[in-house]
């Protein structure tokens, strides 16, 4: 493959993702709508298009692959590296302040794996990337919701009992919707389930909408919140996000296991995505670090350009194996 069809490739895959991105960004800046008109939208994307992407493409999945348990380690103990490093940044900077920390923590950590994530890898690597994309979901989320309570709990931020905590911990990840979803499609792979083709048809008018509808949010999402303070420990968190996070996925699962090409490549795709939105609801439920936040997402979302084209040509060039993207005309 040459060089300027490489490129062209690139960007050929690239752009629609991002282009989706900056209509609903521009959206929210030409149309005057309050944030509160997001909602039916997100419910729509969260309960309902992104849920059925993950049912059908999972239920229809064998097993046997469903249960590797070497790639959930590889990845989710990269996120809890990269999440590690932002923290330890946190508390140097702001001198043992865990609860900003935290915060600090998720921004270097926790990529946007549940709007960008499923869209992005579906669409450059097939139909094979989309268990080991819900496998990062799932269990970055699990990942994340444990962290953040606990942390905070030790910040004594969040003053609740124990088993109070314990039990709002296991609602938040087993009462997420997209981990719902991706219960579902084990049990119906396990059980080679499949719903009526009515059912089925529902399903697929819902996924096909999920990465649109989701790119879209996200760039009207962050239009809403305006860019009022750009912290100085923001080029250090956003440097662990969108350069070390990928590059620890990539180490980790060469070390640990010998994957299939597609199964590396989401793996190394997923950690090279900004931010999550989350992190912004997350700080605003602890009342800490909320416009930084959002500065983060903000910040992260565009310089994410970079660091996703980067990934989506190393991939196109075979360095993950050869042949992985889909062929383009």
């Amino acid at each position: 493959m040459g060089h300027p069809r490489l490129m062209l490739q690139v960007a050929t895959l690239a752009f629609p993702f991002f282009g989706l991105i900056f209509l609903g960004f521009f959206a929210g800046k030409i149309f005057k709508v309050p944030p509160e008109g997001l909602a039916w939208l997100n419910i729509f994307i969260i309960y309902f298009a992104l849920p059925a992407l993950f049912y059908q493409l999972i239920s229809r999945t064998p097993i046997e692959e469903l249960a590797n348990w070497a790639f959930v380690f590889s990845t989710s103990f990269s996120t809890y590296v990269a999440f590690a490093l932002a923290f330890c940044i946190g508390i140097y900077l702001t001198r043992g302040d865990v609860a900003l920390a935290t915060i600090q923590g998720l921004v270097g950590g926790y990529a946007n794996v549940g709007y960008m994530g499923p869209g992005l890898t579906l669409a450059v690597l097939g139909p094979k990337a989309a268990v080991p994309a819900a496998l990062i979901f799932s269990f970055d989320v699990a990942l994340v919701f444990t962290l953040a309570p606990l942390l905070m709990a030790l910040a004594g931020t969040e003053k609740k009992p124990v088993p109070l905590l314990v039990v709002q911990i296991l609602k938040k990840i087993f009462l997420h919707p997209f981990i719902i979803a991706t219960i579902a499609g084990v049990l119906g792979a396990a059980f080679q389930v499949r719903p009526p083709q009515a059912i089925e048809t529902i399903l697929t008018f819902l996924r096909s909408a999920a990465a649109p509808s989701a790119l879209f949010a996200m760039g009207v999402t962050v239009a809403l919140r305006p860019l009022k303070r750009f912290p100085v420990e923001l080029p250090g968190l956003l440097t662990v996000k969108l350069v070390a996070h990928p590059l620890i996925a990539y180490l980790m699962l060469g070390i640990i296991g010998d994957f299939d090409p597609v199964w590396v490549a989401t793996g190394v795709l997923m950690a090279s995505l900004p931010p999550a939105a989350t992190i912004y609801v997350i700080a605003q439920q602890y009342n800490v670090y909320i416009e930084r936040a959002s500065t983060a997402v903000l910040v992260g979302t565009g310089l994410s350009v970079l660091s996703v084209t980067f990934v989506l040509y190393l991939i196109a060039e075979g360095a993950f194996g050869p042949g992985l993207v889909r062929s383009l005309p």
